[in-house]
Parts: C-alpha cells; sequence; structure tokens
C-alpha cells in the first residue's frame, strides 16, 4: 500500500511564485529541471524525464484524491501512478503545479513532468492537447439525505416537492436545474452541507467522493445517508504529452486494467473514497 511521494522542491519553488515575478520564477524552473533532467528511457522503452524517476504533476489539494500529510503527497491518484511507477521499476516523484498548467498540457510539453495525475475530467477540448489515459474515475454526484428521507433521484425529489441543495456553478446544480429542480445554492460544500444540517434542505447533491468522505465522520453518518447516484457521464484520465510518449500512455493503462482485475483498484477505492458503486471496477 502506498505511503505517499514527498513534494519536490521543484513544487516547493513553484509555489513560491507570484504574480510579479510569474514569467522569471517560470524560467528558473524549466532551466533547473533542463540542467537536472537526465532523459531516460526504461527496457520496456518509455522516456523519463528523470532517471529513476516517475516524475508526475498535480495540483494541491484536491482530497481525496491528491493532498498532502505529514509531508507528503496522498491520495487516490498517487496510489494508482505508485502501480505505473512500480511497473516500470521506478519510484514516482511528484510536483505541485498550477491547473491551468496541467490540463493545457504546458507542463508536459516543457518537459517538467512524465504523466499529469490532477483529478482530471477528459475534454474534447482538453484532448486537443494532451493524450488521456483510459478513464479510471467516473465523476458522478451523489444524494446525501436526512435519515427517513424518501428520495433516490432527483425525479423523486421533484415529485415530492423535497427541498435540494446544491453548490453553486458545479455540475451537480446544473443537473438538477436541467432535470426542472430548483435547488437553494450554497457558495461552498461546507455550507451546503451546513444547510443540511440546520434543515434548510432535505437532501443535496453533491460529488460522490465528497459525500464519502463526508460519511467517514460520524456525526455525518450518524443523521445523514447517501440515497442515490446521479451519473453525469464525465470521467477522468491521466494525461501524458501529446504524441510525445505513448509507450507510457500504454503503460498507464495496462497498470489501470491490472488494478481492476486483480482487485487493487477496488482496495485502494474503498481506501480514498468509500465503498465503491456496483460494477464501478468493471468501468
Amino acid at each position: 500500500m502506498s505511503q505517499g511521494s514527498p513534494v519536490t522542491s521543484t513544487a516547493r519553488l513553484a509555489r513560491r511564485c507570484v504574480p510579479i515575478a510569474a514569467a522569471a520564477c517560470l524560467v528558473a524552473l524549466t532551466t533547473s529541471c533542463s540542467k537536472s533532467a537526465d532523459v531516460t528511457t526504461t527496457a520496456g522503452g518509455v522516456k523519463l524525464v528523470h532517471k529513476g524517476k516517475l516524475t508526475t504533476c498535480t495540483h494541491l489539494p484536491y482530497a481525496p484524491f491528491q493532498s498532502e500529510k505529514n509531508g507528503k503527497v496522498v491520495g487516490f491518484d498517487v496510489s494508482l501512478m505508485d502501480l505505473v511507477a512500480k511497473q516500470l521499476g521506478v519510484k514516482q516523484d511528484i510536483i505541485d503545479k498550477s491547473f491551468e498548467t496541467i490540463k493545457t498540457g504546458a507542463d508536459l510539453n516543457a518537459g517538467l513532468c512524465d504523466v499529469a495525475a490532477a483529478g482530471m475530467t477528459i475534454t474534447p477540448e482538453r484532448k486537443q492537447n494532451l493524450d488521456f489515459s483510459d478513464p479510471y474515475f467516473d465523476a458522478d454526484q451523489a444524494l446525501l439525505a436526512r435519515k427517513g428521507v424518501d428520495a433516490k433521484s432527483l425525479d423523486d425529489i421533484k415529485g415530492s416537492k423535497l427541498k435540494l441543495g446544491s453548490q453553486a456553478a458545479t455540475t451537480g446544480e446544473d443537473l438538477a436545474h436541467k432535470k426542472g429542480v430548483d435547488s437553494q445554492s450554497f457558495e461552498s460544500s461546507d455550507a451546503e452541507l451546513n444547510g443540511l444540517r440546520t434543515g434548510q434542505v432535505d437532501v443535496l447533491v453533491q460529488d460522490y467522493p465528497v459525500v464519502q468522505n463526508w460519511l467517514k465522520d460520524s456525526a455525518v453518518k450518524d443523521k445523514f445517508v447517501l440515497v442515490g447516484t446521479v451519473p453525469t457521464g464525465e470521467e477522468y484520465g491521466f494525461a501524458v504529452k501529446k504524441g510525445g510518449n505513448p509507450k507510457l500512455l500504454a503503460a498507464v493503462n495496462k497498470a489501470i486494467g491490472q488494478a481492476k482485475k486483480d482487485g487493487t483498484y477496488k482496495k485502494l477505492y474503498e481506501q480514498w473514497i468509500g465503498p465503491m458503486p456496483k460494477d464501478g471496477a468493471a468501468k
């Protein structure tokens, strides 16, 4: 079981970048990387920017996929990337970068990392700049309600005229509105949960992994229950440089596929996220 990976000195330098010196800091990072890089090829023909390391760009924090704990970066994405590193016979090294430079492919193009793992939804726009792995996570929504509330879907909520809570500007809120369900909008997920606690709403819609994290708290689990999920069709994927590392992409896909077959994926899912939906590992 992975114990996490350290945040590198490059990552800490990235954190010190401020708007007024962003350009200079980027040059410093790129120069540092190019000087220290020892581009190598593994026995399987996979190119890596640093010898003996699978360098991963991520964006912190985004629990339960990646977050820093006691100086280590841990989470679902981290554990899955550790499987890829093990398959390649190297160690994973993690760099904390902005999500903007990850999703546009800038970090991969600059040779700062081999792979991006940042809880990133696969979209047609991002596919223009990145080569994505097979999907590894279905980004569904969940419905959390007070115990005793009878509602398993947005249709049930609408039909029973229950009060729905949602987080502003999220896909969950958009889905509810498309279904014709009015919702009370909260600025943050914490405010949304508080709205349920105080009786402002009867049920709320929120990202499935966020709800599962809430339910790890006995104070939440004692009063509320996951009553249903709302499929969104959104999927997360890992990414490599566009057209730049097909053998690494194949290795990532192999690791994901093997983990789903041998039960490792399910173990990691339940460790970091919570109970896995039926047929989750088969998707």
